[in-house]
């Protein structure tokens, strides 16, 4: 075949050429920054794929030595082991709950926790490797210094020069006041009193039926705001929603309730039907020891279950193993009534037990304890305590 070539090539002129020179060298050499990025990117891709090669062999290596590990071994003892490490894995994750739902709770009275988280941290490393010894310990740790910090904000806490000493109870209003219990020392205590001639007592709740799991909540304030209230004190224990332990069940509140709309929560669950319950029933006030002695009247006009009941009939019903000191001290919430006046209150600083001391100084005939922690919120024109997280459900006073 004849190649039939030009007889004369055109005259080269490099200014007319020259747009076109560059835009070819640019080319040319972006094309060879591609195909040289390319060629190194594979290059690594394959080094990296024989480097993950050279992994999962150790690993399946690694896996099958087990796995015959396992094959030799006596059939009982790997069920035994087996079961060991799940109890093991059981019970260090439940301290670690416990502990975590401490350190929550002392959050509520001081920010000042940062070696503590630290220790939560380095438990929670500890468990993830399975080092659950060490993870024991960390955690027995943490709860040490935890009650330690407890018992250092107790100690701080003074009662304000200007709050009267007085151990009678008020009969009407709000008060703040020390009582002095023989033998223990002095309490502030922030109450608020209602006669029932002139106080209608509301239990309200966030919720219209039941509920369980991220149930509704509202602050004790909307609940005196849309009831009209002069006065409110938080309910009954509940699954605060940052507690690793109320997964699947926040905000349930699992006790007996009824609200002011008749509407009674929690009626098929009979877990807490030993425990002690308050009746509001519109002239009266009436406890009772076990919520199982009591019905499903609508005719009151509101009850609500909680425990411990701290004095009844006059008498301490909660004695703290006979130490009342014995516990952590916070701020403790309670329903009580001296003849037809309902008070509802916080003993500031004082156990479980202390607060039941209080009450009987104070000459409550009746008394019974509610939430306390991060949950404990008093109002009265305002804030006297709290106001804590939201609420599920509240005790609350108008007029009639």
């Amino acid at each position: 075949m004849k190649l039939n070539l030009p007889k004369k090539f055109p005259k080269f002129r490099f200014d007319k050429h020259f747009p076109i020179i560059i835009i070819l060298l640019i080319v040319i050499g972006v094309g060879y920054f591609l195909f040289n990025n390319k060629v190194m990117g594979l290059q690594n891709l394959v080094s990296n794929l024989t480097q993950e090669k050279d992994k999962n062999l150790v690993e399946l290596e690694k896996i099958g030595t087990e796995l015959d590990t396992l094959k030799n071994q006596d059939q009982l003892k790997r069920n035994d082991e087996l079961q060991n490490q799940i109890q093991n894995i059981e019970k260090s994750y439940d301290k670690a709950v416990l502990t975590y739902e401490s350190l929550l709770n002392l959050k509520v009275k001081t920010q000042n926790t940062k070696e503590l988280d630290n220790l939560f941290a380095k438990a929670l490393s500890e468990l993830s490797k399975r080092d659950f010894n060490a993870a024991d310990s960390t955690l027995s740790q943490l709860s040490s210094k935890i009650d330690e910090e407890d018992k250092k904000i107790a100690a701080s806490i003074t009662i304000p020069q200007n709050v009267p000493e007085s151990n009678a109870a008020p009969s009407s209003g709000y008060s703040r006041q020390s009582v002095n219990v023989e033998g223990l020392g002095s309490y502030m205590v922030s109450m608020v009193a209602g006669d029932l001639g002139s106080t209608r007592v509301i239990v309200d709740t966030a919720a219209d039926s039941d509920c369980t799991n991220d149930c509704p909540t509202l602050p004790l304030a909307s609940y005196v705001s849309r009831n009209g209230a002069f006065a409110g004190v938080n309910g009954t224990y509940f699954c605060p929603a940052d507690y690793p332990s109320c997964a699947g069940k926040t905000n349930t509140f699992d006790l007996l309730v009824m609200n002011h709309k008749k509407t009674y929560f929690n009626s098929g669950n009979n877990v807490y039907s030993n425990n002690p319950a308050v009746i509001f029933g519109g002239s009266y006030i009436r406890f009772v020891g076990q919520v199982s002695q009591w019905g499903r009247d609508t005719g009151i006009d509101s009850m609500l279950s909680n425990f411990p009941m701290l004095v009844q009939g006059g008498n301490i019903a909660f004695g703290g193993d006979d130490d009342p000191k014995k516990g952590s001290k916070g701020a403790r919430s309670f329903v009580a009534n001296k003849g037809n006046t309902v008070y509802i209150g916080v003993v500031h600083n004082a156990t479980v037990a202390e607060s039941a001391r209080v009450l009987k100084t104070l000459g409550m005939e009746n008394g019974l304890n509610l939430d306390d922690g991060g949950s404990t919120a008093l109002w009265s024109g305002g804030y006297k305590v709290g106001p804590g997280r939201n609420l599920p459900n509240v005790i609350l006073f108008a007029r009639k």
